[in-house]
């Protein structure tokens, strides 16, 4: 029972965070500014000319995909009884 609610508070946590990721993301490389945005593509702070939040979205992506294949999984066997 910890593990599931421990792959629970990861997967909302990753929920969250590729949202909010994304939403920086998306306004800095479609060039919409805001009061919440990243550096410009190619300015200081840019991680191989991207913006650390398009890295960022690629983690809580990650993050998204493993704990809800953990979530689904650990279901799916407690489902058929193993």
């Amino acid at each position: 029972m910890v593990i599931k609610r421990a792959l629970q508070f990861v997967f909302a946590l990753s929920v969250l965070g590729t949202a909010f990721s994304g939403t920086l993301s998306y306004q800095e490389l479609l060039g919409k500014t805001g009061a919440l945005s990243c550096p410009s593509p190619g300015a200081p702070g840019t991680l191989l000319g991207y913006p650390a939040c398009v890295y960022g979205f690629f983690m809580f992506v990650i993050m998204l995909v493993i704990s809800g294949g953990g979530l689904y999984f650990g279901a799916r066997e407690a489902r058929e009884g193993a």
